[in-house]
């Protein structure tokens, strides 16, 4: 059973981190030895291939151009999906597809029909080469025209941003990530809308570019999906500004087109793509509570982002709203969620907040750093985010993997890793009788 598909993606994933730590660990990957190129070669290959952009090295200065092409390429691989890339290879080569095959591309791209596997993959690479590409095109001008860099240079930044940006990657080739950038709207915009266009999922996506634009044609996950984002969006602007407009070591020097542009990537790069807009480290504690929200949701189902999801955490919402309504179904636009489809989002979010409470224990008893820096850097790593208080590159080896073990589990997906840890499922083939503790 070691081949389940449900087995196999965990274990592609670990052995292209395999491959990506060791292309990292050459001489001609890292400018210094300091510190230890294996770890900090296993640290990034795992963050990139999880597409979380956590570092514990200046990406800018510490690879060559030839490590940020590895990672480059971990970025895109971890985000494509490694299955879904090997099928998609496949289907190119044998113009065929095998029900193995199959049956993993739809444990990665989490089709709903069997028979969709073969066209949403398609539709998934069409669609990372037309944002990456656009993203690419707009920053590599940009960086031309306003930021003296020569055109190589300025197409290796603009397609770099554009790939971590899309993948919700959070790799940036500049040592203080965007920060610098903050208020210029030719980089800041294009970076948002393609990490918003990464993290709606690919379902609605290719749905969206299909004609399906009328609300009325929306299915539930839909509906989920682009409300629930944008009012994240919407309610996350607010606080951010209202936490950090005026505060001196953030937002507050700023002009307010600045602060305008700053507060839009605050809330958008923690849903998950992790580049910074402000020093989260100069942050006020209510925006980091309010960003370690954000995070832990996360994106929609099916895409780039990572956090337990949009539509985990509506159909929790609604499945507490109706039961203090006192209805006995759960109902959103006016369909019924299932009874498995609520456990399943209670699954996995309960297994979350169990990742996350487990991380922050460890990373306390190996640090001495404070409980907000830690809660924040384990939420940022299991929801793959990236965003840091900067306290990551500090954190002594154990404390590393800690975090290492949080992303490579918040990328697999709570469920799939439990799922792939299982040793077997034996059906019951008999019902007992039902009780009713007390509740509350």
């Amino acid at each position: 059973m070691l081949l389940h598909p449900v087995r196999l993606v965990p274990l592609a994933f670990l052995a292209v981190i395999a491959v990506g730590a060791g292309l990292l660990m050459l001489p001609a990957a890292h400018r210094t030895l300091q510190p230890e190129p294996f770890l900090a070669a296993i640290f990034t290959s795992v963050s990139a291939v999880c597409v979380t952009g956590l570092a514990t090295v200046d990406t800018a200065t510490f690879w060559t151009p030839f490590g940020q092409g590895v990672i480059l390429g971990l970025i895109q691989v971890g985000g494509f999906g490694i299955m879904t890339l090997a099928t998609l290879l496949a289907l190119l080569v044998r113009k065929t597809i095998g029900l193995r095959g199959q049956l993993i591309a739809q444990s990665e791209t989490h089709t709903l029909n069997f028979g969709d596997v073969r066209s949403v993959i398609f539709g998934v690479a069409r669609i990372m080469v037309l944002f990456e590409a656009t993203t690419a095109a707009v920053l590599t001008v940009r960086f031309w025209i306003s930021y003296d860099h020569n055109p190589l240079t300025a197409l290796w930044h603009g397609v770099f941003h554009a790939v971590s940006a899309f993948n919700n990657a959070g790799f940036a080739l500049y040592s203080d990530s965007l920060i610098s950038v903050a208020g210029d709207p030719w980089i800041i915009v294009p970076i948002c809308a393609a990490i918003l266009a990464g993290g709606l999922g690919f379902p609605v996506l290719i749905f969206l570019l299909r004609g399906g634009v009328r609300v009325k044609d929306w299915t539930v996950h839909m509906r989920l999906t682009i409300y629930g984002s944008l009012i994240l969006l919407a309610a996350g602007a607010a606080l951010f500004a209202a936490f950090e407009w005026n505060r001196e070591q953030t937002l507050g020097p700023m002009p307010v087109g600045g602060k305008i542009l700053a507060t839009l990537a605050g809330t958008v790069f923690p849903r998950t793509a992790g580049f910074n807009s402000i020093d989260y480290g100069a942050a006020s504690p209510e925006t980091l509570m309010v960003t370690n929200i954000l995070m832990f949701i996360g994106g929609g189902s099916a895409g780039t982002a990572g956090g337990i999801k949009i539509t985990t955490f509506l159909v929790l919402f609604f499945a507490i709203w109706n039961e203090i309504r006192g209805r006995d179904h759960v109902t959103v636009a006016h369909r019924s969620i299932s009874s498995s489809s609520q456990r399943q989002a209670l699954s996995v979010a309960l297994l979350g907040v169990a990742a996350v409470m487990a991380g922050t224990l460890l990373l306390l008893m190996f640090t001495d750093k404070p409980l907000d820096r830690v809660l924040f850097e384990c939420v940022s790593a299991f929801a793959t985010v990236g965003l840091s208080t900067g306290i990551t590159p500090h954190l002594p080896p154990d404390a590393q993997w800690v975090l290492m073990i949080l992303m490579f589990t918040g990328r697999i997906g709570t469920i799939t890793v439990a799922s792939a840890l299982a040793l077997s499922s034996r059906p019951r083939l008999f019902q007992l009788p039902e009780e009713r503790p007390v509740i509350g």
